[in-house]
């Protein structure tokens, strides 16, 4: 017998109630396993977070044992050596500096004998050193072997290597490296890869020669349309990208092992005039400067160059007095070492530029230099003058020798880090 409609229809609802409850019981369940996945996978990631940070302190930890233990060491090659010695690694200076020939492009006798009166801490090599790959390679490698002979403590092999127009080694046609066209059309591509890809790049032709150390990258803000001097070896006219890309070159060299310089602190971009030949400087006020010029060098000290180079120019909005940068205690110790932070190796610009020769006397400018904070003076005009003045400025007790010994060893820990 045929059920009515509505007992039909009743045993349908009552199947499907069935059919919803257990969709409904599918459901809860598939929301309980996901909460749990969720707080499963939170647990995961607080302790991947944990790990990551306990991983962290203890890398942080190391490197600064690894410090200590460098700094140890530095201080015991420090009690051996001479006022002499310790004078003389304040330094960097051209072959021609130390041995007094006209030209330099072999490294013998004349090299090891110079280095056993002057153990300078570095010596930079220009285009007139630089011949062909197996004549640099060969001068690189006698020196170095000297100077770990003679010194017992590694130098500086040093080159003005920027790329583009500034290119000791890459202008002259006997090395078949990669030759860039300027930094700043690097910059253009605002692509701060490209930066660290050309940092590496040279750094890897530099340290296949012989070189550990080069006077570069270039962190500069073009500020002023009118400047020449530094024009496109600066990445551009954005301070946060000239940052990006400075802080990214100085990796790629350094990944390298070629020690990085950035330049020309406290920022060249705005300046009138070149301190090559005189007189230069900025308008700027240091508030200007800390929103412009000094980014990319902040940038560069968070990276971990090795040096920041020093200009000539002169701030006098920014400072209470118009010196050079490379002589004003302001810029170095208020401004570098104290409100940046920086813990490397502060080298003055070439003190043979007009800026300085012009003005001061070698032994003048060398000891200005050293009281205003720079641990390194390079090229002064006649290194024997400038030599000496520190010696007798020390002597005098115008510059303490604890003071000489902070730079040396800041000097030597960098040394024995990078070799």
């Amino acid at each position: 017998m045929r059920q009515p409609f509505f007992a039909v229809r009743r045993d349908c609802m009552k199947k499907g109630n069935a059919g919803k409850i257990i969709l409904g019981i599918m459901f809860g369940i598939i929301v309980v396993l996901s909460a749990i996945l969720a707080m499963l996978t939170i647990r995961n990631k607080k302790a991947q977070n944990a790990v990551a940070a306990i991983q962290e302190v203890q890398t942080a930890d190391s490197e600064e044992n690894a410090r200590e233990e460098k700094k140890t060491e530095a201080e015991k090659i420090l009690e051996t050596m001479t006022l002499e010695e310790k004078a003389a690694q304040i330094f960097f200076v051209t072959p021609e500096d130390i041995t007094g020939v006209n030209t330099a492009t072999v490294a013998g006798d004349a090299t090891r004998q110079a280095l056993e009166t002057y153990p300078v801490g570095g010596i930079v090599y220009f285009s007139k050193n630089i011949l062909e790959p197996e004549q640099i390679r060969s001068m690189l490698e006698n020196t170095w072997n000297y100077s770990q002979e003679v010194m017992k403590i590694p130098v500086w092999l040093g080159v003005d290597e920027e790329g583009g127009q500034v290119a000791r080694v890459a202008e002259n046609p006997m090395f078949q490296v990669s030759r860039y066209e300027s930094m700043r059309s690097i910059g253009d591509t605002k692509d701060p890869d490209q930066a660290y890809q050309a940092g590496e790049t040279i750094a890897a032709y530099l340290k296949d020669l012989g070189f550990n150390m080069d006077f570069a990258p270039d962190a500069d803000v073009i500020t002023n349309p009118q400047n020449t001097v530094i024009g496109d070896r600066s990445f551009g006219t954005d301070p946060a990208l000239v940052g990006e890309m400075t802080a990214d070159a100085v990796a790629g060299f350094q990944d390298q092992g070629i020690s990085a310089c950035i330049k020309h602190f406290p920022g060249h971009g705005q300046t009138e005039g070149d301190t090559h030949e005189g007189y230069a400087y900025t308008e700027k006020t240091l508030e200007e400067m800390k929103n412009s010029d000094l980014i990319p060098f902040q940038e560069g000290i968070k990276a971990g160059t090795d040096f920041v180079m020093v200009s000539h120019i002169s701030a006098p909005n920014a400072l209470s007095q118009d010196l050079p940068a490379s002589l004003s205690s302001e810029i170095i110790t208020d401004l570098l070492r104290g409100e940046m932070g920086y813990e490397g190796i502060i080298i003055t610009d070439a003190m043979n530029m007009g800026a300085i020769a012009e003005n001061y006397d070698s032994a003048q400018a060398a000891v200005m230099s050293f009281q205003a904070g720079a641990d390194m003076i390079l090229m002064p005009e006649d290194f024997q003058a400038a030599y000496q003045g520190i010696l007798q400025a020390v002597s005098s007790g115008t510059i303490s020798e604890e003071r000489l010994n902070q730079s040396v060893v800041r000097i030597l820990e960098t040394k024995l880090e990078k070799f």
